[in-house]
């Protein structure tokens, strides 16, 4: 039996994002159009989450969720499998625990080439007169895993690894992840249980913790504790808030099953369980040591955490003959990569100041190779950080990196000092109170403070702020040496000579940058917010907040309900933004900077978010942006954009070297190509700005 949604299913391209009042419909509509919703929202889960290749523009997708959910509610039809079940259930006391379907047994390890030669050899004496060896060689996720069990291809529970025997029952949790099908595609077996890895992407995971941090809430370590510590939340709805995936890599039981581990992945992936490509079939142990050398160069690139590779035995009999262990399977051997942690001594501990004033402690270390890199520096994150690991100066630590993190203080390995850190009551720079927001530790100086101050300037200065040509980190240190700025607003007291005097500088570059700071006195509203580092108002929300308010002072002294009626402001970005006008310090700046700065008024005009709706846009070769902003800007403004030409495409935009394909897809279907410059002028008459700006 198929489970995907039949081309005829009026909610698989091109669907409606308008419906009639639900109250319009009788009972026997309601039941059959809320099937009809189900199957294709399965079906736009697996293509985007699954396949990477998205049908609709996640607007339209959230349209007809919505619809679903309307329809259940109004007429009582929730099903146990229907996807509005994944934002979540009824919160549980406590995690039960459940008895695994087959034993989820680990694997021997090592980082050691002979090792793996070894485990090649012992297979080869034990079922070599069985046929050839083949290996499947696979990445070794660093993550959480689990058992998910069907029955009669519908989702029916998951749990973790636990001991091997039993694991936490976490059915309601893993049911919010997209990329976990809530029915199997295609021939699959009657009952099957498979594992899988739960994991958080890289990117995401660093955009998460940058969240937590602003927050005010401790970021996890690495991806994996991340993921871990999300499935183990007792409310299924705050699981679904969070960016969680998952790969699946083994059939652990089956009513019918593959021969081969090969052919397993291939079942996998036909069943509509979401699997990497990098896996390859080998039949030499040295092609498999390749194989963990090439991942072991890549590892950075990919968008998920590995720690090491998997070589699997083939042949599903010679498995069954090879056997287990009480706690491992002998078929199996994971070749691991180096470690990224290492021992070395904590020189110092310095308090740096952001531009937000918050307060992060680092780690002065002896140097240190870390996974290829030279760590001599360290975060130990925060004061709660400092006083749970029990560190200070002249400890040995361990210290690791995880992903894109930052190396960070793991533990420490031999205490050679007394107690821990004392971390300041004052700001370190500007000798301010420091108050704590639970974790974390602020300085109260604001923009008096010289180490924000100077952030501040800047930013003040940056693309991201008013675009001051010639005021780079550099320079704005040397004008504060020089005494020239102590204040944001002396940027515009500058004196023509003065600049001209310091060491690098003429008339001509002081000439420039004086020109270049007078031509920033009407600077646009939007601009002008973004350059004074609100905490969490970057570009697209002083956009936002502009065409809510028109001009700077309704923004300063909007309430916090009116700017949680703003696009993208939520309670707590409200609070900063309230809290940062109010600070004494900060409002003398802006008072004084008032005096040479004039923010330009804007008509509070609602932007026309709907100017692209109806169309549908394919991509193909290389753009002047990347191909996600593009497809993200035409979907902000209503559009679909798709991966394949069809005859309900409207445009196919052809950058540089574009694939064949997709142009005589086009041909066939009578889809105007255009070309990048065309694309821009299409978006011009409707009002966008193409490229978008990186805020966008």
């Amino acid at each position: 039996m198929t489970e995907q949604a039949s081309s005829e299913n009026p909610y698989l391209r091109d669907p409606p994002t308008e419906f009639d009042p639900v109250e319009a419909l009788d009972k026997d509509a309601a039941r059959d159009q809320a099937e009809s919703l189900r199957e294709a929202i399965r079906e736009h889960d697996h293509r985007y989450y699954v396949e990477g290749e998205p049908l609709v523009a996640d607007r339209t997708y959230d349209a007809l969720f919505s619809r679903l959910q309307e329809i259940e509610d109004v007429f009582g039809l929730q099903t146990e499998d229907s996807p509005t079940r994944r934002v979540g259930g009824e919160p549980i006391d406590e995690l039960d625990t459940v008895e695994h379907v087959i034993r989820m047994l680990s694997i021997e390890q090592s980082g050691e080439a002979e090792d793996v030669r070894a485990f090649d050899e012992r297979v080869r004496k034990e079922v070599g007169e069985m046929g050839d060896i083949e290996y499947v060689c696979e990445p070794k996720f660093d993550g959480l895993s689990v058992e998910v069990v069907y029955e009669e291809g519908e989702y029916t529970r998951a749990a973790t690894r636990g001991n091997g025997e039993e694991g936490d029952d976490v059915t309601a949790q893993v049911r919010t992840i997209r990329s976990i099908p809530q029915r199997l595609r295609g021939d699959y077996p009657d009952s099957l249980a498979v594992r899988g890895e739960i994991y958080m992407p890289r990117d995401e995971f660093t955009q998460y913790n940058r969240e937590r941090v602003e927050a005010g809430e401790d970021p996890f370590a690495n991806p994996r504790n991340a993921a871990a510590g999300s499935l183990r939340q007792l409310d299924p709805a705050v699981v679904a808030d969070r960016p969680l995936e998952c790969f699946f890599y083994d059939v652990m039981d089956a009513t019918e099953r593959p021969d081969t581990n090969w052919v397993e992945y291939e079942k996998l992936a036909d069943w509509g369980l979401r699997t990497t490509d990098d896996v390859e079939l080998v039949d030499d142990i040295e092609d498999a040591i390749d194989y963990r050398d090439g991942m072991q160069e890549r590892r950075e690139d990919l968008n998920y955490e590995i720690d090491g590779t998997v070589i699997k035995v083939n042949d599903r009999e010679q498995c069954d003959a090879l056997g287990e262990t009480s706690r491992a399977i002998r078929w199996a051997f994971a070749y691991k990569f180096p470690a990224r942690a290492e021992v070395t001594t904590i020189q110092d501990v310095v308090v740096q100041v952001g531009r937000t004033g918050r307060l992060t402690p680092v780690a002065l270390l002896d140097p240190v190779d870390v996974g290829g890199v030279t760590v001599s520096r360290a975060t130990l994150h925060n004061p709660d950080e400092i006083e749970s690991l029990g560190v200070n100066v002249g400890d040995t630590v361990r210290v690791k990196r995880a992903g894109d993190v930052i190396p960070q203080v793991a533990e420490v390995v031999e205490k050679n000092s007394e107690g821990h850190y004392q971390f300041p009551e004052t700001c370190p720079v500007c000798g301010s109170d420091v108050e704590r927001d639970g974790p974390i530790a602020f300085c109260t100086g604001g923009l008096a403070c010289e180490a924000q101050l100077e952030r501040a300037i800047d930013h003040y200065a940056s693309r991201g702020g008013l675009d001051i040509e010639g005021l780079g980190g550099e320079r704005v240190e040397q004008l504060r040496e020089a005494g020239l700025v102590e204040t944001l607003p002396d940027l515009y007291r500058l004196d023509r000579e003065e600049v001209a005097e310091l060491e690098g500088w003429g008339e001509t570059s002081a000439d420039n940058l004086v020109n270049e700071i007078e031509a920033a006195r009407e600077p646009e509203l939007a601009n002008f917010l973004a350059a004074l580092g609100i905490p969490d108002v970057g570009g697209a929300t002083a956009r936002n907040l502009a065409r809510a308010f028109g001009t700077f002072e309704r923004v300063r002294k909007a309430g916090e309900e009116d700017l949680q009626d703003v696009p993208d402001v939520g309670p707590k970005v409200a609070e900063k933004i309230r809290e940062f006008f109010e600070n004494e310090e900060n409002a003398a700046v802006i008072d004084d900077l008032l005096q040479f700065v004039t923010p330009q008024e804007v008509e509070m005009e609602k932007e026309d978010l709907d100017a692209l709706d109806g169309l549908t846009f394919v991509f193909t070769g290389s753009l002047s942006v990347t191909r996600g902003d593009a497809q993200a800007l035409v979907q902000r403004y209503g559009a679909n954009a798709t991966g394949s030409v069809s005859g309900n495409t409207n445009y196919l935009v052809a950058g540089d070297d574009p694939g064949q394909s997709k142009r005589d897809d086009a041909e066939a279907n009578d889809v105007p190509v255009l070309d990048e410059e065309a694309f821009a002028a299409l978006l011009a008459e409707k009002g966008i700005d193409y490229p978008p700006s990186e805020e966008e």
